[in-house]
């Protein structure tokens, strides 16, 4: 009796942060840091959070492992919230106010975190999606990142009037997430296979390259999936094919399957490299869920969707709550809970603190805040804050003013306020059934105030709105002139 008292004794204390156990700050610690993003995929897209449909034993066993932020937020869609993540700030600070449009550019004058880690001497590497900007101002590799390894647009063959659009291979394909073309910093090359499969071997690939050579780094593998067109590799779908799902969903749900494969991937390298005692790896979504609902054996039924109403592109908690995993071994505990509202925005601060990176006095106003004493101490104190929402995307050269109070909220720790009429009490109401504006007009007034000045601040920083189309799209001139002046190269994966 006493050894199992000892033993249990022992496991609590390992599964305690280090930072609770008296030890040191995590600031200035240098980590190695990888964040996995995935598109469109949301609360209810994982086994671990209780979709019996799905198997994801890989993302399951890692939460198990995590810390995990369980009031998460993020924006409705896509650019939007890359923009937030590498900026610090909301998106529309950066004039990202849609995902096409020109709109999904994030402005030049922002000064994103993978720049200050530079300085701090990390090796910086995106593989997947980047949606901030296909001219070449734009680009990774003139945004921070030391190693660029992406599809063009919002997406694997998207092509919209302006600069928004991916390269002419990959387009208008039904496979079109097979055998893609890829830029790797400055040379577009042909790969061979599906497309999360490649974007994770490149990302692992260059891990094992600075893991050999000991420099820190941080690694941003952002797939594309399970954004729609829902393609998936043929064994990923059959089982859901068996189940009597349609098409559609078997994509769906193939490529959310492939992803956890792939993170089972990662995991398996970390432990042959030795690194998770210097490595943090987060896990999260960019936004809600987007796959509601499906056909099962003929008859419309809905997905999981952990309890949400809605899913991406909603000002409600369906469009914007989403997973966040954080495991570092032995400094951050594992299956710790951690309620305090958080929010992408938080991410800068948070990266630079922990790699030593200092920020510049005279640089972009930053909304975020450091997550360091939460991390710290799941328990630390965490001031009530005000985090804002808004869908955006109206149309093209409207005034944002006439869309103000279209698809908006306000969130703060205990409450949400809808389109400036509907408030939610969250603490006791997550699923946001009951609109109980009549009986708080004291938080009504206080949280619409608020948002008054909100956008009253934010409104002159929309600098994207009077942005003319380009006349060409960026990566198509880019592939046609390579193309003639030296041809395609075949892309060889790295070994691992």
């Amino acid at each position: 009796m006493r050894n199992r008292r000892l033993w249990i004794l022992a496991l609590a204390f390992a599964l305690t942060p280090l930072s609770a156990r008296g030890a040191e700050s995590l600031a200035g610690s240098r980590p190695n840091i990888i964040l996995v993003m995935t598109d469109d995929q949301g609360m209810g897209d994982l086994s671990c959070l209780g979709n019996k449909v799905l198997r994801t034993p890989h993302l399951d066993r890692f939460y198990k492992l995590s810390t995990r932020f369980t009031e998460f937020h993020v924006s409705p869609t896509c650019a939007p919230t890359r923009s937030a993540i590498f900026s610090g700030r909301h998106e529309f600070r950066n004039g990202v106010t849609h995902t096409i449009k020109e709109r999904e550019r994030m402005a030049l004058s922002t000064t994103t975190f993978p720049q200050l880690l530079r300085t701090a001497g990390y090796q910086t590497g995106i593989f997947g999606k980047w949606h901030l900007g296909d001219e070449d101002a734009y680009q990774p590799y003139n945004r921070g990142f030391s190693e660029t390894f992406i599809h063009g647009a919002g997406g694997i063959g998207q092509s919209y009037e302006g600069s928004c659009a991916d390269f002419p291979p990959n387009r208008g394909r039904s496979g079109r997430y097979f055998d893609n073309v890829i830029l790797h910093n400055d040379t577009i090359v042909q790969t061979l296979g599906f497309c999360t499969d490649v974007f994770f071997h490149a990302a692992l690939g260059w891990i094992k390259r600075q893991h050999d050579s000991k420099t820190p780094f941080f690694a941003y593998i952002t797939t594309n999936a399970p954004h729609g067109p829902m393609i998936a590799p043929p064994k990923y779908k059959q089982r859901f094919a068996d189940l009597g799902w349609d098409a559609s969903t078997q994509g769906r749900y193939g490529m959310i399957e492939n992803i956890d494969d792939n993170f089972g991937l990662l995991m398996q390298k970390l432990d042959e490299w030795s690194l998770w005692e210097n490595t943090l790896v987060i896990f999260m979504t960019d936004n809600g869920q987007a796959g509601r609902g499906g056909q099962l054996n003929g008859k419309r039924t809905p997905m999981y969707t952990a309890g949400f109403k809605t899913g991406k592109g909603s000002p409600y908690e369906g469009g914007t709550h989403v997973p966040a995993f954080w495991r570092w071994q032995g400094k951050l505990g594992a299956g710790v809970d951690i309620p305090a509202l958080t929010a992408h925005i938080d991410l800068y601060q948070t990266i630079c603190e922990l790699a030593g990176a200092k920020i510049p006095d005279n640089i972009q106003k930053i909304d975020g805040r450091s997550l360091l004493p939460l991390l710290e101490n799941s328990k630390a104190d965490w001031p009530d804050r005000r985090l804002f929402v808004h869908k955006g995307r109206w149309a093209k050269g409207a005034d944002p003013n006439g869309s103000k109070f279209k698809d908006c909220a306000v969130r703060s720790q205990r409450w949400r306020f809808v389109n400036n009429r509907e408030l939610y009490d969250i603490a006791a109401d997550p699923f946001e059934k009951t609109n109980v504006a009549d009986d708080h007009p004291q938080v009504v007034a206080a949280l619409r105030k608020a948002y008054d000045a909100w956008w009253a601040e934010t409104l002159p920083l929309m600098v994207n709105e009077d942005a003319p189309y380009a006349p060409r799209q960026p990566q198509a001139v880019r592939y046609e002139k390579q193309l003639k002046d030296r041809g395609i190269p075949k892309w060889v994966a790295p070994k691992l």
